[in-house]
């Protein structure tokens, strides 16, 4: 029989051999990132805006965060909307315009009503004031 010191030393020298066999296919995968790799998962927010109008020109935004309302009811003049509807798209814009070009036409139709109206009891006036 050999001595421990024998066997324990053809065990060592076994390992390197049955290592060095293994292609490098079958070598165990190791978990993590790729040597060299400096990239990172992209996280995304969530952010909501709404922004609502009226024919009368009145608009107000809303921010909500995943779910979460953050604003509400916050004023917004009628020209800051068209601006960063331009900003945003082409279609988007064609489509705010429309709003703002009905509300426009309303408005200046109104103030038509409201100028013969003036006119009317400037008149009025005119002949209260002859008499």
């Amino acid at each position: 029989m050999s001595s421990p010191t024998s066997e324990s030393t053809d065990a060592q020298v076994e390992q390197p051999a049955e290592n060095s066999a293994q292609s490098p296919a079958e070598a165990p995968k190791k978990r993590g990132r790729k040597p060299g790799s400096t990239a990172r998962k992209t996280r995304t927010v969530e952010l909501t805006l709404t922004v609502t109008g009226t024919l009368d020109g009145e608009w107000q935004a809303e921010l909500t965060k995943s779910g979460t309302r953050l604003l509400q009811g916050v004023a917004v003049p009628a020209a800051a909307v068209s601006r960063a509807a331009a900003e945003l798209h082409e279609d988007i814009s064609k489509a705010i315009e429309s709003v703002l070009d009905a509300a426009r036409e309303q408005h200046q139709a109104r103030l038509a009503e409201l100028e013969a109206e003036l006119s009317k009891v400037k008149q009025a006036l005119a002949d209260l004031q002859d008499g």
